[in-house]
């Protein structure tokens, strides 16, 4: 079942951003040219690409570069199977992406910090009356940013079943570190997609956060998210009927066509403790040991 909540109305579609670009126009753009099929176009942006970012093709399914059939393919490729080994402890939570972390912490009054001096709104963040918040006040989060050069498929942390998918129209700024120290609510005012899912000891929010030059967003349940833009916040439920989803710790949940940032919240009932030495800047693979359950 899929609702509306006119509380988005006025995030808008503006045609420039805060910093003079056209940002749907150009994400529109990509959006495009990543999935031109044209050979030498597609292999040229694949070599450059990779050689640009320093991609690691060894941990990739396909390692050949020109066995994708267009960039869109290999941006979002698949790793080998057992490349990221997880923790055998029962209690750990792992990271949902390879990144770097942003920030982490505890939340609290309805914030999470975004950078020094910079905080913004968990409801916010959510989609305010359709994504709720309460229940993770008290509970943890973490933001990891994806540079280009990362694997872009997106993990659980922990075990759970989907509750609710909420689609949050919004702003395309860019979210690499030079935003996040000057762009007031970032996250927050991006366009982003909020899955919340319940693990047996508690909520736990995976909230894939659109930017400028993100073609779309995808989850492995529905598909392409966006695009299409709408203005409106749409929530579907999955709690009950056929469209039930529930997913391992460490199974792919979503996906980003281009890269952008994660934010994962934690309900305080399930008394995440970080891992000692868990630092900003840190350089995470999906499956890496993050803290544990007390």
């Amino acid at each position: 079942m899929t609702n509306r909540d006119d509380a988005s109305v006025g995030v808008g579609d503006e045609a420039f951003a805060l910093f003079g670009y056209p940002q749907r126009l150009l994400s529109a753009w990509m959006h495009h040219a990543t999935r031109v099929r044209f050979r030498t176009w597609k292999n040229w942006q694949i070599r450059w690409f990779i050689r640009r970012y320093h991609v690691d093709m060894s941990e990739a399914m396909l390692s050949d570069p020109a066995a994708y059939p267009d960039f869109n393919s290999f941006f979002t490729r698949a790793l080998r199977p057992g490349i990221r080994p997880l923790p055998r402890d029962r209690g750990a939570v792992v990271s949902p992406a390879d990144g770097q972390v942003s920030q982490f912490g505890s939340i609290r009054d309805d914030t999470l910090m975004q950078a020094k001096g910079l905080h913004y709104s968990l409801s916010r963040l959510l989609g305010g009356n359709a994504g709720g918040g309460s229940e993770f006040e008290g509970g943890e989060f973490i933001t990891v940013y994806l540079a280009p050069g990362d694997y872009h498929r997106v993990h659980m942390p922990l075990a759970g079943s989907l509750r609710k998918m909420v689609h949050v129209p919004g702003r395309l700024f860019s979210v690499g570190a030079r935003n996040t120290v000057r762009v007031p609510s970032l996250f927050a005012r991006n366009e982003r997609v909020v899955s919340i899912f319940d693990h047996e000891l508690g909520p736990v929010a995976i909230v894939l956060v659109g930017a400028l030059c993100v073609g779309s967003i995808e989850q492995v349940w529905s598909g392409q998210i966006t695009p299409p833009r709408g203005r409106r916040i749409e929530v579907r439920d999955y709690r009950s009927g056929p469209e039930s989803v529930t997913l391992g710790q460490a199974d792919e949940m979503g996906r980003f066509n281009m890269g952008s940032t994660v934010v994962a919240l934690f309900g305080p009932t399930l008394r995440l403790e970080w891992r000692s030495g868990l630092e900003l800047g840190h350089s995470l693979k999906v499956g890496e040991r993050i803290g544990a359950l007390s």
